[in-house]
């Protein structure tokens, strides 16, 4: 519908040091009233230290079908695998 708002998808961080995560959706004119929206919506509590917005028409995703052909060629390179690499004995855990 041409009258209707478009739809946001909401992140949030719960605390700092912690990754944002999907919360929802929501409809909104603009990504500033989105995050107003969204403190409303999904933080009324005060759990939340930080929200993102994105337009969803802006997300672009891969299809879980394309597991196999999106990941397969990275096995074909062990430099990306920690254990491809020495790790000296005076560095410690890692």
């Amino acid at each position: 519908m041409k009258n209707e708002w478009p739809l946001w998808e909401v992140f949030i961080r719960g605390k700092h040091g912690t990754s944002h995560r999907h919360f929802g959706s929501l409809h909104a004119p603009d990504a500033e009233m989105a995050i107003k929206n969204a403190r409303d919506v999904y933080t009324r509590r005060n759990e939340g230290v930080s929200i993102w917005v994105v337009e969803a028409e802006h997300i672009s995703a891969s299809a879980p079908s394309d597991k196999g052909p999106l990941y397969e060629p990275s096995n074909a390179k062990v430099y990306r695998h920690p254990s491809f690499f020495d790790i000296p004995d005076d560095v410690g855990a890692m």
